[in-house]
């Protein structure tokens, strides 16, 4: 089992402000510090996006929202949906998160159960690859937005529901 933050994208126009890759319509990009600069725009394009044209302003974003839905079920209080298919679910059943394939799948889905301590790890790993998005995205908006590039990284925190970096 993989758990890393991946963005849905589609297929990228060009941007005039900094370059964009070349993807798959519905493939995933993958959310860390790794990311090449044209792929740093196609996720910053895609976040704003999904975002409206009132990214930079807050109080106006639909941010990922499911960093919020992993810390209730790992207090046991809630369940968390994933943003792609399968519809995958995750809940947590006494000290283990039940992580079920594909919720709504009508012939049964594997089942798998983790202990809650290592799926806390993994959620903390995973947002420590959003924060290193985080800053090369802000390093990266530098180049072409010199002026702009503290709103938009702040932008990129809030949809990313992450503290600025430093």
């Amino acid at each position: 089992m993989v758990t890393q933050p991946v963005l849905e994208i589609f297929a990228a126009d060009d941007c005039a402000l900094w370059p964009v890759g070349e993807h798959e319509s519905f493939g995933c990009l993958v959310l860390n510090g790794k990311p090449t600069p044209a792929e740093v725009g196609t996720a910053v394009m895609r976040i704003a996006d999904r975002n409206g044209t009132d990214f930079v302003e807050p109080g106006r974003w639909n941010g990922l929202g499911t960093w919020r839905d992993w810390l209730d079920v790992l207090d046991g209080t809630g369940c968390a949906h994933f943003g792609h298919d399968p519809s995958s679910t995750a809940e947590c059943v006494g000290d283990t998160v039940r992580l079920t394939h594909d919720a709504y799948g009508t012939d049964g889905s594997p089942v798998t159960g983790l202990p809650a301590d290592r799926v806390r790890r993994r959620v903390a790993d995973a947002q420590q690859d959003l924060k290193d998005f985080l800053g090369l995205a802000g390093a990266r908006a530098e180049q072409p937005l010199p002026a702009n590039a503290a709103p938009v990284t702040a932008a990129l925190a809030r949809a990313l529901d992450l503290a600025p970096s430093p």
